[in-house]
């Protein structure tokens, strides 16, 4: 009698299961296979014994090995405390212009600086600063609430209309969606601050505009447009809107006075990191 083909279905046999006339065969698995699990399943049981792996009422086993991922951050963290301490500590001691006058001290803030703005403040102000509709762009000149390194470092403390006590602020009324002013006065007021930055308008209009603009904005914005960056105000003259610079845009900033939010980050930020941040926003923008 020949020995069985085992790659004959003949001569194999089955598990018992079978559908639509497909039997399921019972050859034995390949033995490579095999030594890769019992590999396994040795592999596994040395896992559990050395590795932290099974949960327990109060906590979990530790291993024989005592590692903790949690553990070995604590320790990545304080080695790179100790090896960033002498130039945090001097950061912290140094004023604004003291960081900015020395050079190695400048290149460190400078590269804590665009790591930390990198993970904050790019997700509104954009890669390299330069904002979008709504979003400051701090790569120019103009500046809300001041361009010099102690008004940088203030509001990056502080942020704007945030809930820090001392957050800067400033309300821009919604003359239209709070009936304070009917339309067709938004629509000349429009054309004024058109015609205030420099723009072909409507002459008739800017005519009727002018004393509503002496009457609602001047207090805020000046007798002339220029802003004032006591109050957050900004310059009607220039050619930067935060909002869009199109007719459309500047009517719809006058009819629903908006004004957006930036956090404070002096509970989320240690001093010298703040320091820093300024002084990389300050060194690549136009700060004054």
């Amino acid at each position: 009698m020949s020995e069985p083909d085992a790659n004959d279905p003949k001569d194999v046999g089955t598990t018992g299961h079978e559908w639509d006339g497909i039997r399921e065969l019972d050859n034995p698995l390949p033995r490579w296979w095999l030594y890769v699990f019992y590999a396994c399943i040795v592999f596994a049981i040395g896992y559990w014994v050395a590795m932290p792996a099974w949960p327990t009422l109060t906590g979990y086993t530790k291993g024989i090995l005592h590692r903790s991922d949690r553990g070995q951050v604590v320790s990545d963290l304080q080695d790179l405390n100790r090896i960033r301490g002498a130039e945090g500590r001097m950061l912290r001691n140094a004023s604004l212009q003291q960081i900015e006058a020395d050079p190695r001290l400048q290149a460190y803030a400078l590269a804590v600086g665009q790591s930390v703005f990198g993970d904050n403040c790019a997700t509104c102000h954009g890669t390299g600063g330069t904002g979008g509709k709504g979003y400051a762009n701090l790569r120019d000149d103009v500046w809300l609430w001041g361009g010099t390194l102690q008004d940088i470092q203030h509001t990056i403390q502080v942020g704007v209309r945030s809930d820090n006590p001392q957050a800067r602020s400033t309300i821009m009324p919604g003359f239209g969606k709070d009936q304070i002013l009917p339309a067709t006065q938004i629509d000349d007021l429009t054309e004024y601050v058109v015609a205030l930055s420099g723009r072909k308008a409507d002459a008739a209009a800017v005519q009727r505009a002018t004393p509503i603009f002496q009457a609602n904005c001047v207090v805020c914005h000046g007798a002339t447009g220029l802003g004032d960056q006591v109050k957050g105000a900004p310059n009607l003259t220039d050619k930067e809107w935060l909002y869009g610079p199109a007719r459309e845009d500047i009517r719809g900033q006058i009819w629903n006075g908006r004004g957006g939010v930036m956090p404070t980050w002096q509970a989320r930020l240690d001093p010298e990191t703040i320091k820093a941040l300024a002084v990389y926003v300050h060194a690549n923008a136009a700060g004054k």
